[in-house]
């Protein structure tokens, strides 16, 4: 479909759009310009709110993943239906699927296979997890939304019971880092563990995101008049996964993606949603073209800030900008964070470019 066409769920554009630009700043540099500057002033919470938690907590940058994998999951029941009315088959989709997660997990190995040190095999990356989640997802998709529900609580239940009762010797402590289940299996996957707590296995707990977004997308296609639903599913998510956490079941540990994160992550993507709905579909407030220009081209801008910024882009548009900033002896903390803009404007830019031809990239 067009990506002008009326019928398109403008909203979706601007969440996935929303995600992208933050996703971009990060990786220009953007936050960490920042940190520095922001310590010991009242700003120093708000940025704060930009990088991961460090354990046992939740900050806004936490919900970035759930948000991505969720809105897929949104997209994917949305285009599975227009594929549906077209006369395609559950096989013909299915492939489909298979192809894209196979792609997605592909370039989720790639795009941190090669260091400087030699070849790497991960699978903490976004995108492999994705694969695994997309896939779940379309296996469950034509189930009834109760049936969905109950195979994400097992999902959830199972996430419980591997990181609770496996009792491996030296990695039988739930939720603690380094020490848990989930490190042990990337011992035996990959051979090491993340220094920063990320496990693979946490492909289980998040495809409830995409499963869940899935469910959201054909609630919107079924009843495409009200979000209140959406509004109670995403208080009551959300007040579970804080209320396992605050009662001391199970920590709320985005690294691990523990059941009471995953739900309290949820809870706000559920509600974000509801919002960009309403304002933007419903209430007819759709100008949101700075969004949708990098939204449309969300998995090519993810891969060249992540392969082509990370290991070239950042570093020779930032010899350009700061070297001529410094010969204007602007002081280095602003240096740093012109050039982080100047990096995300070049990346728009491209984004835009890629738009006005109609140049959209998918898997």
């Amino acid at each position: 479909m067009s990506p002008d066409k009326p019928q398109r769920l403008l909203s979706l554009d601007a969440l996935r759009g929303a995600i992208m630009v933050l996703l971009a700043l990060e990786a220009a540099g953007l936050y960490e310009a920042l940190e520095p500057i922001s310590q010991g002033t009242i700003a120093a919470p708000m940025v704060d709110q930009f990088f991961h938690h460090p354990w046992n907590g939740l900050r806004f940058w936490d919900l970035i993943q759930p948000g991505f994998m969720f809105i897929a999951g949104t997209a994917m029941a949305i285009s599975l239906q227009r594929q549906k009315e077209k006369g395609e088959t559950r096989a013909s989709t299915g492939l489909k699927t298979l192809k894209r997660s196979g792609w997605l997990f592909f370039w989720g190995v790639l795009s941190y296979a090669v260091r400087k040190t030699g070849l790497s095999f991960e699978l903490w990356n976004v995108l492999t997890q994705l694969a695994f989640t997309t896939l779940l997802t379309w296996l469950v998709i034509e189930w009834r939304l109760a049936a969905q529900a109950a195979f994400c609580v097992g999902l959830l239940l199972l996430t419980e019971c591997l990181y609770r009762f496996t009792g491996v010797p030296g990695f039988d402590q739930p939720f603690t880092d380094q020490h848990n289940f989930g490190n042990y299996v990337d011992l035996q996957l990959m051979g090491k563990i993340n220094g920063g707590g990320w496990v693979a296995i946490n492909a289980i707990p998040t495809s409830v995101h995409t499963i869940a977004g899935a469910m959201a997308g054909r609630f919107i296609l079924r009843k495409p008049d009200s979000p209140v639903s959406l509004v109670l599913w995403g208080t009551g998510t959300l007040i579970a996964g804080l209320w396992l956490d605050v009662s001391g079941v199970t920590p709320i540990i985005k690294r691990i993606a523990t059941s009471s994160f995953t739900l309290a992550s949820l809870g706000w993507c559920l509600l974000a949603l509801a919002a960009a709905w309403e304002w933007v579909d419903r209430r007819g407030h759709r100008s949101v073209g700075f969004l949708k220009v990098i939204g449309m081209n969300s998995i090519f801008i993810y891969l060249f800030f992540e392969i082509v910024g990370a290991r070239w882009f950042n570093g020779y548009a930032g010899a350009v900008t700061n070297g001529l900033m410094s010969m204007a002896s602007v002081p280095q903390h602003v240096q740093h964070i012109v050039t982080a803009l100047v990096i995300f404007g070049l990346e728009w830019g491209m984004c835009l470019f890629l738009f006005r031809k109609g140049i959209f990239f998918r898997l």
